[in-house]
C-alpha cells in the first residue's frame, strides 16, 4: 500500500466502506471539496490531523492507519497532474494478456471490425460491448487475443484479460472473477471487502473512471458476463463464447463462420509448410475441404503433416475421407476436434442433445423445424426450442431462410458417433423410416399443387408445411436434396409404390424447375417402379416423362428414342389415348433435336389429333402450341400464327384454373418468338413481357430465362445490341444451374455475334470458345454442326471430331 499515492489509498478505503464523499465529509468534518482534491491528487501532503480524522472516519485498523499515515507523509503523487490518476501502470500480471500462439488466417475483416469498435468506444467515452461467438474450434480465442494485442495501446489504463472457463464443468464464478480483476487493479487482499456485493461495487467503482480494454474469454452464459459490465468512459469489453449470448444487450456481434477454401489452404500451409502444400495443392484442397474450414481441424491436420514428413498429403486426405474415423484422424497430441465438440455437447439439456444426435439422420446439411420434429420425435414447439438451443450453442447455424438451420459436416460426423453410442438400433431405424416416408409424402403432396389434372390434397402423417402452391414451391426447392436422397433410399429398399407416387406427382412441377439430371433420375426410378408393380399404364406415363427429360433437358435424343418405343408400346397395350398422344408429343421434340423438322411436324399433328379424340384439352393446346413453333421453324408462319393465337385464346379463357396461367406463359413465349421472326417486334415485346411476369409469379426461373433469351434474340435481329446483350447475359446467368440446357449454346453464339458486330474480336472469340465447350455436352446433330462451325471460326483443327456420347 505504501507505494500508492495518498489520494488513491483514500479512495480505495472509502469505496471499501461503501461511503460517498459526502458521507465521509459528514463523519470527519472535512469538506467534500477537500476530500475530492485529495482523492484526485490535487492535495499533495495532507495535514496530520486531517489524516487522523479520515482514518477514524474510515474505521481503519491500527496497521491500516499506520500505512495510511505513511502514504500521507510521503505525499506521493501519480505521474500526472490531471484530474484522473494514471492507473495503467498499477495493473498487475494476474490478468495479463496471453501471448499469440495460434495462427490466425482469414479473419482480417473481423479484426478490422473490432478495431472500429475500439475507436468508437474511445471516441464516444462510453462503454462498448462486443461479442465474438462461433462453433467449437472456429478460433474465437485466437481472434480476441490477436485483437487485444493490436488494440491495447489505444486504452490509457491498459488491458485486462480473464478466462471465464465457460466450457469447464465448473466455470469461473462471478465472485472469483471480481477478485481476480480487483487484484489486477493492484489491490491487496487485505483491502478487498469481505462482502461479495461490496466487492462487486468496489470493482465497478474502480472501472467506472478508467479507459481499459477488458477481454472476457470463453464465457459460459449471460449471467456470468452481465455483473462484470459497468458504466465506463471509453472502455471496450470484448467477450468470446461458444454461445451467442443473445440475452446480452450487445451493440456489436461477430459470428465466426468456417474459413473460405483459399483461407483454409493458406492456414494449412502455414502449419504444415507452404512449399509442401504448393507441391500437392489439389490434395491440400481436399484436406482443407474435409476439415470443413474449421481452424482447429486445419491446425491439427497441419500438425499431423508437419510431424510426419514422410506422408504425402494425399495419404492424410485418404484417411480423412472415411467419415467413421475422420474425427480420430483429426488428433494431434492434446488437440482433438472431437474433444472440442464434446465439451459443447455435454452442456446441452436432454431434449437439445437428443435433437443434435438425430440430426445425423437428416439427408442433407439443412433442416427445417418440421423435419427436425419428425426425425427427433419431438413436438414441433419442443423441436423449435431444441434447435434454437443448438444454434445458441453454435452447434447449428441459422440459415438464410427463417425456420431453417445448417449443421457443419464435422459436427454431423460427431452427431452420428453420439447417435450410435447412445441410442439403440431399433429406435434409430424407426426414425430413419419415419423421416424418409414423411419427406416422400410431403414432396408428393407439394408436387400435386402443380398438376393440372390432379389438384387434390393428400394427407400427410406428421407436420404438414404445405398449405398452398407458394408453400409447395418453397418447400420443394428448399428440401430438394432431402427428398431426393429419400427417393434413392426408397428405390434401394424396394418401396415401389412410394417411388411411383412421387414420380407421377412430379410431372407438371418438372416442366420449368430442376435440371435434366434430377428428372432423369426421378422418372427413371418411376418407370422401374411401375415395371416392378406390373403397372403398364404407369410405365407408359413414366417412360414418356423420362423421354422428355432425356431429349429436351439432357440432349440425349438417341437414348430418348429407345424410351419412346417402350412408352408407345405400353400406351397402345393399355389403350390409353392420352398416354399415346403424350408419346408422340415427346417424339416430336426428339425429332426437332435430331434436325428432322418434317417428322417433328407429322408426329405432333398426330399428338394433337389423339388429344382431341381423347377430349383432353390441356394436352391438345400444349401440343398445338408446340406444333406452331415447329411450323415456324419450317417457315410455315401463317399456320403457326393461327395455332398460337388459338392456344393463347384458350388459356386466357382458362386463367382462373389453378396453374393454367403458367401454361399461358409457355404458349405466349412461343407466340412472341414467331411474331419476332416475322419482324413484328412491337407486337412481340409486350407478349414477352406478359410471359415473363407470369413466369416470375410462379418462381419459374427457367421460364424467365427463356423469355429473356427470346427477347435478346429479337433485339439482336433488330440491331439493338446493348439491350440484346443485357437480356442474353441475364438469361445465361439464370440458366447457370440448368447445365443441360442447349439454350446456353445459342446464347453464347449470339453474344459472340454481338461482339463481332461491335468490332470487339477478343470478346467474340471468348464467347465462341465457351459455346464450343458447351456443345460437347449435347449429342444432337444441330450441336455437332454448331461445334464444327465454331471450330472453323476459331481455327481449331479437330472441327470434325464428334461430341462426346454422340450416337
Amino acid at each position: 500500500m505504501g507505494t500508492r499515492a495518498f489520494g488513491e489509498v483514500l479512495r480505495l478505503y472509502r469505496l471499501r466502506s461503501s461511503m460517498t464523499q459526502e458521507e465521509l465529509a459528514e463523519r470527519t468534518g472535512i469538506s467534500v471539496r477537500a476530500i475530492s482534491y485529495m482523492e484526485r491528487g490535487r492535495v499533495r501532503t495532507p495535514q496530520r490531523r486531517t489524516v487522523e480524522l479520515l482514518s477514524e472516519g474510515l474505521g481503519l485498523t491500527h496497521d491500516e492507519h499506520r500505512e495510511f499515515a505513511d502514504a500521507g507523509r510521503a505525499g506521493r503523487r501519480t505521474s500526472s497532474d490531471t484530474d484522473k490518476p494514471d492507473l495503467a501502470g498499477t495493473l498487475t500480471s494476474s490478468c495479463a494478456l496471453p501471448p499469440e500462439l495460434t495462427e490466425l488466417t482469414g479473419r482480417d475483416a473481423d479484426l478490422e471490425a473490432l478495431e472500429r469498435y475500439a475507436l468508437e468506444s474511445v471516441a464516444s467515452c462510453r462503454l462498448q460491448l462486443a461479442v465474438v461467438h462461433g462453433l467449437p474450434g472456429s478460433g474465437k480465442t485466437a481472434l480476441v487475443v490477436k485483437a487485444a494485442h493490436r488494440l491495447k495501446e489505444s486504452f490509457a489504463d491498459g488491458c485486462l484479460y480473464l478466462d471465464l472457463r465457460g466450457t469447464d464443468r465448473a466455470p469461473l464464478t462471478t465472485d472469483r472473477a471480481v477478485r481476480q480483476l480487483l487484484h489486477a487493479f493492484g489491490l491487496d487482499e487485505r483491502v478487498v471487502p469481505n462482502d461479495p456485493d461490496n466487492r462487486l461495487s468496489l470493482y465497478r467503482s474502480l472501472l467506472r473512471d478508467r479507459t481499459v480494454l477488458l477481454v472476457l474469454d470463453n464465457a459460459a452464459d449471460e449471467a456470468q458476463v452481465r455483473p462484470l459490465l459497468a458504466t465506463s468512459n471509453g472502455t471496450l469489453v470484448l467477450v468470446s463464447s461458444r454461445n451467442t449470448l443473445t440475452g446480452l444487450d450487445v451493440r456489436h456481434r461477430i459470428g465466426l463462420d468456417r474459413l473460405t477454401p483459399d483461407d483454409a489452404v493458406e492456414l494449412l500451409g502455414l502449419v504444415a509448410g507452404q512449399y509442401r502444400v504448393a507441391a500437392e495443392l489439389e490434395e491440400a484442397r481436399r484436406v482443407a475441404g474435409l476439415c470443413g474450414g474449421i481452424p482447429l481441424a486445419l491446425i491439427i491436420a497441419g500438425n499431423r503433416l508437419a510431424s510426419r514428413t514422410q506422408w504425402p498429403i494425399s495419404y492424410l486426405a485418404d484417411r480423412l475421407e472415411d467419415e467413421r474415423r475422420r474425427l480420430s484422424v483429426l488428433t494431434a497430441g492434446d488437440l482433438q476436434v472431437r474433444t472440442a465438440f464434446e465439451i459443447s455437447y455435454h452442456h446441452l439439456d436432454p431434449d437439445a442433445a437428443s435433437m443434435f444426435r438425430r440430426l445425423a439422420l437428416v439427408p442433407g446439411s439443412e433442416v427445417s423445424i418440421e423435419l427436425a420434429a419428425v426425425v427427433s420425435g419431438q413436438p414441433e414447439e419442443t423441436a423449435e426450442l431444441s434447435l434454437e438451443k443448438l444454434a445458441d450453442a453454435s452447434l447449428l447455424t441459422a440459415s438464410g431462410t427463417c425456420g431453417r438451420y445448417t449443421c457443419h459436416d464435422l459436427l454431423r460426423v460427431f452427431a452420428r458417433e453420439r447417435l450410435e453410442r447412445e441410442e439403440n438400433v431399433e429406435a434409430t431405424q424407426d426414425a430413419l423410416v419415419r423421416t424418409r416416408h414423411w419427406l416422400l409424402e410431403v414432396a408428393t403432396k407439394a408436387a400435386l399443387y402443380f398438376d393440372h389434372d390432379r389438384m387434390g390434397v393428400r394427407a400427410v402423417d406428421g407436420p404438414d408445411p404445405i398449405y398452398d402452391r407458394q408453400a409447395a414451391t418453397s418447400w420443394l426447392e428448399a428440401e430438394r436434396s432431402s427428398w431426393r436422397c429419400s427417393l434413392r433410399t426408397a428405390v434401394a429398399q424396394g418401396e415401389h409404390r412410394r417411388v411411383l407416387d412421387l414420380a407421377a406427382a412430379m410431372h407438371w412441377y418438372s416442366d420449368l424447375r430442376g435440371d435434366g439430371e434430377l428428372w432423369c433420375e426421378v422418372f427413371g426410378a418411376g418407370a422401374k417402379a411401375a415395371r416392378a408393380l406390373g403397372d403398364r399404364r404407369a410405365e407408359a406415363e413414366q417412360s414418356n416423362f423420362l423421354c422428355w427429360a432425356l431429349s429436351v433437358l439432357c440432349g440425349k435424343p438417341y437414348e430418348a428414342l429407345e424410351v419412346h418405343d417402350r412408352a408407345v408400346a405400353a400406351a397402345t397395350e393399355v389403350g390409353d389415348l392420352v398416354l399415346e398422344a403424350w408419346a408422340y408429343y415427346y417424339r416430336s421434340a426428339i425429332d426437332s433435336r435430331l434436325t428432322l423438322p418434317a417428322d417433328a411436324v407429322r408426329h405432333n399433328r398426330r399428338a394433337v389429333a389423339l388429344f382431341e379424340q381423347a377430349d383432353y384439352p390441356t394436352g391438345q393446346y400444349l401440343s398445338m402450341s408446340w406444333l406452331g413453333r415447329q411450323l415456324h421453324m419450317t417457315g410455315e408462319f401463317d399456320e403457326a400464327v393461327t395455332l398460337h393465337r388459338r392456344c393463347v385464346a384458350h388459356y386466357r379463357g382458362q386463367a382462373s384454373t389453378p396453374g393454367n396461367d403458367e401454361l399461358l406463359s409457355m404458349v405466349l413465349t412461343r407466340y412472341a418468338e414467331t411474331l419476332a421472326a416475322l419482324g413484328d417486334l412491337s407486337a412481340a415485346l409486350p407478349v414477352l413481357d406478359e410471359a415473363e411476369a407470369l413466369f416470375r409469379k410462379h418462381g419459374a426461373v427457367v421460364g424467365v430465362a427463356r423469355v429473356q433469351h427470346r427477347r435478346g434474340q429479337a433485339l439482336l435481329n433488330s440491331r439493338r445490341l446493348t439491350e440484346a446483350t443485357d437480356q442474353l447475359l441475364s438469361a445465361f446467368r439464370l440458366l447457370a444451374d440448368n447445365r443441360w440446357s442447349d439454350d446456353r449454346v445459342r446464347i453464347l453464339e449470339q453474344l459472340s455475334e454481338i461482339y463481332e458486330q461491335r468490332n470487339e474480336p477478343g470478346l467474340a472469340r471468348e464467347y465462341r470458345i465457351q459455346a464450343l465447350t458447351e456443345c460437347t455436352r449435347y449429342e444432337t446433330p444441330a450441336n455437332r454442326e454448331t461445334a464444327r462451325k465454331l471450330a472453323g471460326l476459331l481455327g481449331v483443327d479437330n472441327a470434325d471430331q464428334p461430341v462426346a456420347g454422340a450416337g
